[in-house]
């Protein structure tokens, strides 16, 4: 299994629409479900720091998300530039084997 792990920290206002875009059965997930070899998303929320969140996607394998990213390119930048408003801060903190 490989996973990709990102941090990201939302105003206080955003949280809902940030919620619905990046949880499980968000706008994410929904791109990243086109692939049978998506394996799903978590939404995790900071116990402690209001705001702030990690999302955890999982794929089967590194080159089963290279296979998607190279095939939905334009689809991944568009959504991304249109989910910038959302959040305050982004940052990759790794990709991992499992």
């Amino acid at each position: 299994m490989f996973v990709v792990v990102w941090q990201f920290e939302i105003a206080e206002e955003k949280v809902p629409a940030f919620e619905k875009a990046y949880g499980p059965a968000g706008t994410w997930a929904e791109l990243f479900g086109s692939s049978p070899r998506y394996l799903g998303t978590e939404l995790l929320r900071d116990a402690y720091i209001p705001g702030l969140y990690l999302t955890i996607d999982r794929w089967a394998s590194e080159d089963d998300f290279r296979a998607f990213r190279k095939d939905h390119d334009a689809e991944y930048e568009s959504l991304d530039r249109a989910s910038d408003p959302l959040t305050s801060r982004e940052t990759r903190i790794g990709a991992y084997t499992v």
